[in-house]
């Protein structure tokens, strides 16, 4: 508990600092460039708040298989007590955002990459030569895995009809958690014609350090009894707060309606990890994005680019989807799941086979 009071007090002094030297608050003079706002930067992950976070929760993969990680990981916590990695997420005010790109982001290919990786990245070159993604037909077993590492996420709380949570932002209640979203997805997918399976088993729970590690020996497990599964779906929402506490939602209207954006995280190798077709993923994650925001502008975040795997070398077809964030509502982040199946359907229908 101690070790937990000196890491809060050491963020929100962090916190403070950051807000005091904000760029984004004018300065005396002139400036040659118009800074980049608050609730960019903090998409950006320039927050203090969230970049902590992020780096406890997306710990490199392992750089060899089975050995363990280089970072320093967080404390396993104890079976009864809740997941703790996230930040306090819903202490301040919740604000909306459309998220298209801008400052900070890479452009090219019809689509905007926020690149946190040592790479240089050819956006075109990339979505030149393409995936070499191939689904076999439904008829001939699984194609797509739609599964949850961090399978307690959930959304903003109704007052009306709040969950019971296991966690700030999360609860096992598959009511009202990721694994929601995931049934939306699979829906979609199969009405569309594709053969779908859902892994609802449950990877960030009583210890959310690890989930990565137990979730790559599920899929493995999974694929090993269904090889002709070629695209895993890692199914998240994100956490977006700065460091006076407002949290961000992003957001889209399509067909009328708000919805939660969906934002592709595509995994490098830019940690050690051998992982050497990982633009061909991000090949895959740009026609997507192009697909969603032709079909529903807006509805797509820039892609993410991050330095470690997410497990992703495991099949061609393996991504990370955040869908909306915890200041979202779940019907929110459920409708926009539903058009994101729509688009990644269509984008896949290009990669079956015909035996």
């Amino acid at each position: 508990m101690k070790a937990l009071r000196r890491t809060a007090a050491g963020l929100l002094a962090l916190a403070g600092l950051w807000l005091a030297l904000d760029p984004a608050v004018p300065a005396t003079g002139d400036r040659q460039e118009a800074p980049v706002p608050r609730w960019q930067r903090v998409l950006l992950g320039e927050s203090p708040v969230v970049a902590q976070w992020m780096a406890d929760r997306d710990r490199r993969p392992a750089e060899t298989e089975g050995a363990p990680s280089a970072e320093t990981p967080v404390p396993e916590e104890p079976a009864a007590q809740p997941p703790a990695q996230e930040p306090a997420q819903n202490a301040g005010p919740i604000r909306e955002r459309s998220i298209t790109g801008g400052a900070g982001y890479l452009t090219g290919g019809g689509v905007s990459v926020f690149n946190r990786t040592e790479k240089t990245v050819d956006l075109e070159g990339a979505a030149q030569a393409g995936t070499s993604l191939r689904l076999a037909p439904a008829d001939r077993g699984p194609q797509i895995l739609i599964m949850h590492t961090h399978t307690t996420e959930s959304y903003a709380r109704d007052p009306d009809a709040p969950y019971t949570e296991t966690g700030t932002a999360h609860t096992m209640d598959t009511g009202y958690n990721i694994v929601q979203v995931g049934d939306a997805m699979t829906q979609v997918l199969t009405e569309m014609g594709f053969s779908v399976l859902h892994d609802t088993q449950v990877y960030d729970w009583p210890s959310y350090n690890g989930a990565y590690e137990r979730s790559r020996a599920g899929v493995e497990a999974i694929l090993a009894e269904h090889p002709t599964i070629q695209m895993v779906l890692d199914v998240h929402r994100d956490a977006l707060v700065d460091g006076a506490g407002t949290v961000y939602k992003p957001v889209a209207t399509a067909d009328g309606a708000k919805v939660a954006q969906v934002m592709l995280l595509v995994g490098t190798d830019d940690g050690g990890a051998s992982f050497p077709d990982w633009t061909e993923h991000l090949a895959l994650a740009m026609s997507v994005t192009r697909e969603m925001n032709a079909l529903w502008p807006g509805l797509a975040r820039p892609i993410t680019l991050r330095t470690a795997r997410f497990n992703q070398q495991l099949t061609k077809g393996s991504l990370l989807v955040e869908v909306g964030s915890h200041g979202n509502t779940l019907e929110e982040a459920v409708a926009g799941s539903r058009l994101f199946a729509r688009a990644l359907g269509r984008v896949l229908l290009n990669y079956v086979t015909a035996e």
